[in-house]
């Protein structure tokens, strides 16, 4: 059900407009244009129904503020007591979409709202077939450029741009259809990541281009582009298999406007430079123009570094590791108890079945059983082994039959029941 955003000061004529309206439309109301503009960002009407002369901020100003913030056009209708002719062609000279007078009669105001509404689905579907890149639903290069070119003249924000990595790699080894279903789900993610008022386009194979307004500092971009691969992996894995492990994800150039200018051909210039920097020192990752030449450079480093290293999706239960990332997991904890006497125990659990599912089932269940700071691998296909800091071995018991419970409560129990040894590291 489409949604109308009813304006009007007078209480009385906004409780009418409600009733005759929310027989056919989703409604929400604003007493003034401030709280307008409010709940317009949170609501995101289809159309704006509002009075014209109200104290503070009239309909005109209102009209401005939501088009200049906007950047679609906003439907707006406007209601008037107002018999001056002059008023009427001035609302129409900016842009609005229609008139009704007060007192209004209940079928007449929604045959206008439902004209309006109907006009300006055609004229936006007539200006998604030019305006959108066919396969991603983003914007396509030009509009790309138009628009957000007019952003940057206008309104403070960041400008990025963000690259597929080892993008050719998956339409070598997969397909160009593996690959097209991959630009089409990050398309997707990058809706996910901005908001209604900013603007995301397509202006490469595997190149995009993204304005967020009003975000003028780093760590909000760096938790954007951490949350976008942290997505971005786990759909492609989704896409291609589990198997898959080609080192794949996005990488960032992004400037700052306006302390970074404002013309759009050489914020351009200074984001691709970025993301020049970003693929060479880690992927991945987001660059910043100016980083290099900065005082801040080392912070930025340390701060990719960090991105780099760090866990993509901390999820509950255990950490599982390869075989060999396991094994120097254990050499340096066999240092951390010689140096700080600390408890760490260390769990072999052997299982005797050749039913993939159920072992699929178990490590599962282990995983989930287990404390984040555990350590888990698979050695070989029927067993596993665990770390297990700061565990006393009077402890392993309670663990020991936590899983069994677990594990005999499951519809793969007939399968085997897992046996355990432990033995303290010293």
């Amino acid at each position: 059900m489409q949604k109308v955003l009813i304006v009007d000061d007078d209480p009385v004529m906004l409780r009418l407009a409600s009733i005759i309206i929310s027989k056919h439309f989703q409604v929400v109301t604003a007493s003034s244009g401030e709280e307008a503009l409010k709940i317009f960002e949170t609501e995101k009407p289809d159309l704006v129904l509002s009075d014209l002369l109200m104290p503070e901020m009239d309909g005109y100003e209102l009209h401005r503020i939501l088009q200049e913030k906007n950047s679609e056009s906003v439907p707006i209708v406007f209601m008037t007591a107002d018999e001056d002719e002059d008023s009427e062609r001035r609302g129409f000279d900016i842009g609005v979409d229609d008139y009704i007078h007060k007192p209004f009669k209940a079928d007449v105001l929604l045959r206008r709202i439902q004209n309006v509404l109907r006009n300006s689905n055609k004229i936006r579907g007539l200006k998604q077939a030019v305006d959108l890149d066919a396969l991603t639903g983003l914007l396509n290069k030009t509009t790309s450029q138009r628009k957000i070119s007019d952003l940057c003249r206008k309104h403070q924000g960041v400008l990025m741009i963000i690259d597929l990595d080892s993008f050719k790699m998956i339409n070598d080894l997969y397909g160009h259809s593996i690959g097209d279903k991959i630009l089409i789900r990050f398309a997707a993610l990058i809706k996910e990541i901005i908001n209604a008022s900013d603007l995301a386009g397509r202006i490469g194979g595997d190149t995009f281009i993204v304005f967020c307004q009003d975000i003028q500092n780093e760590t909000t971009i760096i938790e954007k582009i951490n949350s976008l691969n942290e997505k971005l992996s786990a759909a492609v894995k989704e896409i291609v298999g589990k198997s898959m492990n080609i080192s794949f994800g996005a990488s960032a150039g992004a400037v700052f406007i306006p302390s970074d200018g404002t013309d759009f051909s050489i914020l351009c210039s200074k984001a691709n430079k970025a993301l020049y920097e970003a693929k060479q020192a880690s992927k991945h990752s987001c660059s910043f123009y100016g980083d290099s030449d900065s005082d801040q450079s080392d912070r930025r480093k340390l701060l990719d570094m960090q991105m780099i290293f760090g866990e993509r999706i901390i999820t509950n239960g255990a950490y599982f590791v390869e075989i060999n990332g396991f094994k120097e997991i254990y050499r340096m904890l066999v240092r951390l108890v010689k140096n700080y006497r600390r408890d760490v125990q260390i769990m072999q659990i052997t299982l005797d079945t050749e039913n993939s599912d159920a072992l699929d089932k178990f490590r599962e269940l282990l995983l989930n059983c287990l404390q984040q700071s555990d350590c888990v691998t698979q050695n070989g296909k029927k067993q596993f082994l665990v770390l297990m800091p700061e565990t006393h071995i009077e402890e392993c018991d309670d663990i020991e039959q936590k899983i069994i419970s677990k594990w005999r409560s499951s519809s793969f129990a007939r399968f085997f029941i897992p046996k355990f040894e432990f033995e303290t590291i010293n």
